[in-house]
């Protein structure tokens, strides 16, 4: 009897078998200056975060008593700049929207079907139709009571 052997798919041995042979047919010295480049490159950028860590705390000790001499005068300040910020900003939006509805109403009388037109329309309607039945069964109502 033949005993089945599990086989793996041609094309994926084919594939890792090729990395193995690219790895392992790179000479010793590509691979040496790539390491180096690798080590380069992360000491240079850790040297770099050291001394922006450094200038930060150096910064930071030298401005917090013109922070703590200057803060009666510039939290307030500091206040109103974000009050009148946030007010230009809100009134810019205010802006938008109403330019926006203004071209919508414009475009939906003109005729030329906005975008939530048909929904528009549907609920006209519907408004219309309720309207009509509360109409007619007031009448009804009215003209029970004065017939009695």
């Amino acid at each position: 009897m033949a005993e089945a052997h599990y086989q793996p798919p041609p094309f994926r041995y084919q594939q890792q078998h090729q990395q193995k042979q690219t790895a392992a047919q790179q000479p010793v010295t590509t691979q040496f200056v790539k390491a180096a480049t690798a080590v380069t490159a992360g000491g240079s950028l850790l040297i770099l975060s050291g001394l922006i860590l450094a200038g930060t705390v150096i910064a930071l000790t030298i401005a917090t008593p013109l922070f703590v001499i200057f803060s009666p005068v510039l939290v307030p300040a500091v206040i109103t700049g974000g009050l009148l910020g946030l007010g230009f900003m809100a009134a810019a939006g205010f802006g938008v929207a109403a330019i926006t509805v203004l071209s919508w109403i414009y475009r939906y009388v003109t005729g030329k079907h906005p975008p939530g037109a048909d929904q528009l329309d549907t609920a006209r309607q519907k408004l219309m139709n309720k309207a009509r039945e509360i109409k007619d069964y007031g009448q009804q109502q009215i003209s029970g009571v004065q017939s009695s």
